[in-house]
């Protein structure tokens, strides 16, 4: 996909000069002369440089930078990442009571190359409580080159013992020794229990690998309809598989002379605008091309940086809706690409709660060794659409069947989508309503924290 480029800032912060004052020698007698000692003005350390810089840039690219009282002291927080999660407070938007930044963040160059690109290094699986228990933690997504995923564990396994504690629940207790086994520890025993009961002890270790962004794709042929389905776990990556995996499933979708398309993007929290402006595009009718699928809109001293993106149809499939099973993980570019899609064709979301909520979105800008992404554009639809800071609520609320694999026809998200297909109705009306838990969503949450939420436009 060809891209744009954007010319940024290219600033050059001048040195202080330190100037020693002119020692003043007074008249008095030789055995006791007076002198005034010499004044310095202190020399600025390195880091405290670093932090002045963070700030600097901040104060030109943030979203909402004028809302950045003008005594905040960057010197005050312990690194760029610090400066950006103190900045956060400062984002007022109107109608909204509290601040809508929950994203900006900094993080070391060399290790936002390796998360960027989609290298990974950890276990490479994430874990949900199913709905209603509070005390069945199952396997919600893997990665298939993990070490998780090489040691054969599979989404809907049930997690029943770590390191031989089966106390496993939503307490505030356990979710901490749940969270720090999965997520911060080098080596953890886990004992899983498989769909058909058995019982098997893993130990995984922590290795680095390469995540993909299609974790499955489908067709289903269900009565006279043909189904396509395809989990779609990120929008951040390797650039070329994007572009082979998106060719490839819409080339097997076309050849299957599928219906309807359903895309997955309940864990997915985002990444590349590009991505998302790629799958815009092959998911959009041929009566989309040409029309504007998105606004960038900066703060008031780069307005020259807004702009608009046309669609640009790929792919020969020629679709007047699409399903989306969403959650609240579902953050970032996954909402951009149903924001873009919105004006131009029916769009179905399907999920256990309403999407994360951020219309907004960042690039990496570098100062020292680290790249600070402070807010600083907003996605506007066709139809003038944003500020969806409070998320998308699903047109059918219905559990995420984390006790199923992915692609399971039984699991409920993907059937409730199919029902509709195929009947035009989510549900019976004598089925019960499915209704969130607290203890349930707090701890799925807690758990979730982990996970990166954000819009990236890597194009400079």
């Amino acid at each position: 996909m060809q891209h744009k480029n954007y010319r940024f800032f290219f600033i050059l912060l001048s040195s202080l000069s330190i100037f020693s004052a002119c020692q003043k020698v007074h008249d008095a007698p030789a055995t006791s002369p007076v002198v005034t000692p010499p004044t310095t003005t202190p020399v600025a350390s390195a880091d405290d440089k670093l932090k002045d810089s963070v700030l600097f840039y901040t104060r030109e690219i943030y979203l909402w930078y004028k809302q950045i009282p003008a005594n905040f002291n960057p010197r005050t927080f312990a690194d760029p990442d610090a400066i950006m999660k103190g900045i956060r407070p400062f984002s007022m938007e109107p109608g909204f009571p509290q601040p809508v930044d929950r994203f900006s963040f900094a993080m070391k160059q060399a290790e936002y190359n390796n998360f960027s690109s989609g290298i990974a290094g950890d276990f490479g699986f994430g874990a949900f409580f199913l709905f209603p228990s509070t005390d069945d933690l199952r396997v919600k997504s893997v990665e298939r080159e993990s070490p998780a995923g090489r040691a054969g564990v599979r989404r809907g396994w049930r997690i029943v013992k770590i390191n031989g504690n089966s106390n496993i629940s939503t307490s505030s207790s356990d979710l901490s020794f749940i969270n720090t086994a999965i997520f911060n520890s080098n080596t953890t025993t886990f004992t899983f229990q498989k769909p058909d009961g058995t019982n098997v002890d893993i130990t995984l270790n922590r290795a680095s690998y390469q995540t993909h962004p299609v974790m499955v794709d489908s067709v289903y042929s269900v009565g006279s309809r043909k189904i396509g389905y395809m989990v779609f776990n990120s929008f951040l990556g390797d650039l070329p598989e994007f572009n082979t995996e998106l060719s490839r499933v819409f080339n097997r979708f076309t050849s299957a002379g599928i219906n309807d398309v359903i895309i997955d993007l309940r864990y997915n929290g985002g990444g590349y605008v590009s991505v998302a402006e790629q799958l815009s595009n092959y998911l959009a009718p041929s009566s989309a091309n040409g029309s504007v699928m998105m606004t960038q809109q900066y703060n008031d001293k780069l307005t020259s940086f807004n702009s608009s993106k046309n669609f640009k149809k790929l792919g020969s499939l020629n679709l007047s809706r699409v399903f989306f099973i969403v959650g609240p993980s579902s953050a970032s570019a996954s909402e951009l690409l149903i924001n873009n899609l919105i004006p131009v064709m029916d769009v179905k979301l399907i999920g256990r709660s309403k999407t994360f909520g951020k219309p907004v979105g960042f690039f990496p800008q570098p100062v020292g060794d680290w790249f600070i992404f402070p807010v600083s554009f907003k996605t506007v639809n066709k139809n003038g659409e944003s500020n969806y800071y409070n998320g998308f609520t699903p047109n059918s609320i219905v559990a995420d069947g984390v006790d199923k694999d992915f692609g399971d026809l039984s699991e409920s998200s993907l059937a409730s989508a199919i029902k509709f297909i195929t009947t035009g109705a989510f549900r019976l009306s004598s089925t019960p309503t499915y209704q969130e838990q607290p203890q349930i969503t707090n701890g799925n949450l807690t758990l979730d924290k982990e996970s990166f939420k954000g819009t990236i436009d890597n194009r400079k």
